[in-house]
C-alpha cells in the first residue's frame, strides 16, 4: 500500500486554483529530476484533467520523491493502489522533452 500524506487542497477549492497549485507543486518537488518529470507532465496534462483526475493526481503528489522516482523509473514496483491510478499510468507513458 502506498504512503499518502494528506492532500493540500479541499473540495471547495476553485478548479483553476487547484490546477495552478498542482502544476506549481509538480515543478517544485525539491529533486531536480522530479521537478523535470513531474513539472513537464503536469504542464502537459493538468489543463485537460477532469476533477476526479485532479484529485487523484493531488494524492499521488503526496508521496515522497524517492518512492515516486523509483516507481516512475521502474526501479521498484509501485504499490497496487498507486499502480491502479489512471494518472499514474499516464505518468508512466509521459516522455520528458
Amino acid at each position: 500500500m502506498g504512503i499518502f500524506m494528506e492532500a493540500v487542497g479541499d473540495e471547495n477549492e476553485k478548479l483553476e486554483n487547484k490546477r495552478r497549485r498542482l502544476i506549481f507543486r509538480s515543478a517544485h518537488r525539491g529533486i531536480k529530476e522530479m521537478d523535470l518529470i513531474m513539472g513537464s507532465f503536469a504542464r502537459a496534462n493538468i489543463p485537460n484533467f477532469t476533477k476526479s483526475e485532479l484529485s487523484e493526481y493531488d494524492q499521488l503528489l503526496c508521496n515522497n520523491d524517492p518512492d515516486l522516482y523509483n516507481w516512475i523509473t521502474e526501479k521498484e514496483p509501485a504499490p497496487d493502489d498507486i499502480a491502479d491510478m489512471s494518472v499514474f499510468k499516464k505518468l508512466l507513458d509521459h516522455k520528458v522533452v
